[in-house]
């Protein structure tokens, strides 16, 4: 006899691994509250998760980049993919700061903020040419091979899918290659993404047992303020986003598929950490794989609205430690300006470099040795709702990089399909 399907059943079917990976998040979170800094025990749970995840990203974004490059049936997409995708990052940056400056001014920051010593970053100091240099090639192919070389490596692999598209037959069996390539790193990084239940959980319970305690202290008012503006952001103009991409069916695809991301996204404070499950959320979305495999893996070191909104936290803090006026419409246009460059320059890595806060302090000519301290702790603290922002507008961006390219009835023709 047949088993019958029961309405519970094919929820559980269907949402299994979300379920597991909510119940590790929400135990990790629990063990945070209840033991604080003894959780560090278990963080290294949280690394090795971590840490394959890291490890597979690297060949996994140059396959999945040469693979959709090389299997272009015209060149001309490209150049037109390329401008729809510039201008909608452009875009959605712009509007998330302009939502946070207006949660600013409505919302004004009045108070003292306590300067805490912590160790200042070496910044090395270089012209702009080099840093252009720096940015985009390496002098060794074994330095693509890292993190740190993310738009060098993004660069690398266009060029290789385009040369691959130049070669025509000649080039079909290193095109095959290219293909196999981006189904084994999909099939592992369905294996990895196995064990997120425990990985995350262990980094949730890090996140809470060790910055919780300073959610409520003395950036408690700035920080209150800038999680409730993102939240609206992401709950209302994505919503918006997704509903411009595809209508009321955009708008279900959307939320149905993005729950993991999200919580990938605030689990590892790491936009590139997110980059798989983008891909497969993508995948299930019905998002074309050569759009998809574009948009998503550019998203991650170019595309920020978290960062957009951040940085115009840490500017109105800072102020208000300065005693200066925010309003000022020269203070919000310079903001405005920050945001973009901010949201280019800062790579996917948690917590790394500190470049969006030196050029917010120079350009504002604060003291750096009171500034940076203070911006480098705000940070940290909003990072984990940043990097939310930041990844999963990646998803959201490409649902509408989809519709401005495909057509209006791109994601009806692709569900039937």
């Amino acid at each position: 006899m047949a088993k019958q399907n029961t309405p519970l059943s094919i929820f559980l079917k269907n949402y299994s691994d979300i379920l597991l990976l909510l119940g590790g998040i929400l135990a990790g979170s629990i063990l945070g509250l209840v033991f604080g800094k003894g959780v560090e025990v278990i963080k290294p749970l949280g690394d090795i998760f971590l840490n394959m995840l890291f490890t597979a990203i690297i060949p996994l974004i140059f396959f999945t980049i040469a693979t959709s490059i090389a299997t272009l049936e015209k060149t001309e997409k490209l150049g037109k993919l390329f401008s729809i995708m510039l201008a909608v990052f452009l875009g959605t940056v712009i509007v998330s700061a302009v939502v946070m400056i207006l949660g600013v001014l409505l919302f004004p920051i009045h108070q003292e903020i306590i300067l805490s010593k912590v160790p200042l970053e070496t910044i090395q100091e270089s012209n702009v040419g080099t840093q252009i240099t720096q940015l985009l090639t390496v002098n060794d192919f074994s330095e693509l091979l890292t993190r740190k070389s993310m738009l060098a490596l993004i660069l690398f692999s266009f060029l290789i899918g385009f040369a691959t598209l130049r070669s025509g037959e000649k080039g079909q069996t290193f095109k095959n290659f290219l293909k196999s390539g981006d189904e084994v790193m999909k099939q592992l990084l369905h294996l990895i993404m196995k064990t997120a239940p425990i990985g995350l959980g262990a980094y949730f319970a890090y996140q809470v047992g060790i910055f919780g305690p300073q959610l409520f202290g003395t950036y408690a008012k700035p920080l209150g303020l800038y999680y409730a503006v993102c939240g609206f952001y992401f709950i209302v103009f994505f919503s918006l986003y997704a509903f411009m991409a595809g209508g009321k069916k955009g708008l279900t695809v959307f939320w149905k598929n993005n729950i993991t991301p999200s919580l990938t996204a605030l689990g590892t404070c790491s936009s590139i950490a997110t980059i798989p499950a983008n891909l497969e959320a993508a995948e299930e979305m019905k998002i074309p794989n050569h759009i998809s495999h574009i948009v998503i893996p550019l998203g991650a070191p170019l595309h920020k609205d978290g960062s957009s909104t951040g940085s115009i936290i840490k500017i109105a803090i800072l102020f208000a430690m300065f005693g200066k006026d925010f309003t000022e419409p020269s203070t919000l246009l310079l903001a405005l300006g920050i945001t973009v460059i901010v949201s280019v320059v800062e790579g996917g890595i948690p917590n790394g470099g500190y470049i969006g806060e030196v050029l917010t302090i120079t350009v504002y000519g604060l003291p750096m040795e009171q500034a940076l301290p203070a911006a480098m702790i705000i940070g940290t603290l909003i990072d984990p709702m940043a990097t939310l922002l930041n990844a999963n507008g990646d998803l959201v961006a490409t649902m509408l990089v989809a519709r401005i390219s495909e057509g209006k009835k791109w994601l009806s023709k692709n569900l039937v399909a």
